[in-house]
C-alpha cells in the first residue's frame, strides 16, 4: 500500500512537534512534511493526500483554503469561535475542524486516518470506473468485430479466390504484377488467420463465461438456508 503524504502547515512549532510525535507513534505513520504559513501561495497541494492547518500568524486559514482544490481534504486545528468555523465550513465543504482541546493530537490523528482511508477509497473507485469505461470500449469494439466477422470472411474469400484464379494464368500478367498479386494473396491469408484466431478466442471467452455462470449458480444452490 502506498504511504500517504501529509502536510502540516503552521506557525506554531510546538503544535507541529506534538502532532508529528503523536503520528510517528502510529504503526503505519504517513510521510510528514512541516511548513510554516509564510509559504503562502507557493504551496504544491497536489503533492499531498491531506493538509493539516494549525495555528497561523503570517497568513489566515481562509487565504490558504482559497488556494486549494475542493478535492483535497483539509483538517483545521486552531482556536476559532463557532461562527468562524461555520463560515469556513460553509465556504469550504472539504474542511474538517478539530478543536484544540485536551488530547487534540490523538483526536486529529484519528480523524486524519479515517479521512485518508476515505480518500484512498475514492481514488480506487475513480480508477475502477476508468478501467470499467476502458473495458466497455474494448467490449464494444469486440462486439463489432464479431458482428462483422462474417462480412470480412466473405470479402477475404472473394479476394483469395480471385487472386488464385489470376495466379493460375501467369502468362497474362507481367512479372511485377505477379509478385504484387502474390503479396495480396499472402496478406489475405494472414488476415484470414487473424480472423480465425479471433473466432477461436471469442468461443473460448463464451465457454469461460458459461462455466463461470454455472459455478455461480451451483454455489448459490449449495448455500445453506438461514432461519
Amino acid at each position: 500500500m502506498q504511504t500517504s503524504s501529509v502536510l502540516i502547515l503552521t506557525d506554531d512549532s510546538e503544535f507541529a512537534r506534538l502532532l508529528s510525535s503523536c503520528w510517528r507513534a502510529e504503526r503505519r505513520p504517513p510521510a510528514l512534511t512541516v511548513l510554516n504559513g509564510e509559504v503562502g501561495n507557493a504551496l504544491h497541494p497536489e503533492n499531498y493526500h491531506l493538509i493539516v492547518l494549525g495555528p497561523l500568524t503570517s497568513i489566515s486559514a481562509s487565504q490558504i483554503l482559497a488556494t486549494l482544490s475542493p478535492a483535497i481534504v483539509v483538517i483545521l486545528c486552531a482556536a476559532l469561535d463557532s461562527h468562524e468555523v461555520h463560515q469556513l465550513r460553509t465556504r469550504y465543504p472539504n474542511l474538517l475542524y478539530v478543536p484544540p482541546r485536551e488530547e487534540w493530537p490523538q483526536t486529529l490523528v484519528l480523524v486524519a486516518g479515517e479521512s485518508l482511508r476515505r480518500a484512498a477509497a475514492r481514488q480506487e473507485l475513480r480508477q475502477a470506473l476508468c478501467r470499467a469505461a476502458q473495458n466497455e470500449s474494448e467490449a464494444i469494439l469486440g462486439r463489432y468485430m464479431l458482428e462483422m466477422k462474417h462480412t470480412v470472411n466473405n470479402a477475404l474469400t472473394s479476394i483469395l479466390g480471385n487472386a488464385e484464379l489470376l495466379l493460375l494464368e501467369p502468362g497474362q500478367l507481367s512479372g511485377q504484377s505477379i509478385q504484387q498479386l502474390k503479396t495480396v494473396h499472402q496478406m489475405s491469408l494472414r488476415i484470414h488467420e487473424v480472423m480465425q484466431r479471433f473466432s477461436s478466442l471469442a468461443s473460448e471467452v463464451r465457454e469461460a463465461e458459461t462455466a463461470s455462470h454455472a459455478e455461480t449458480q451451483d454455489a448459490d444452490n449449495h448455500v445453506p438456508a438461514r432461519f
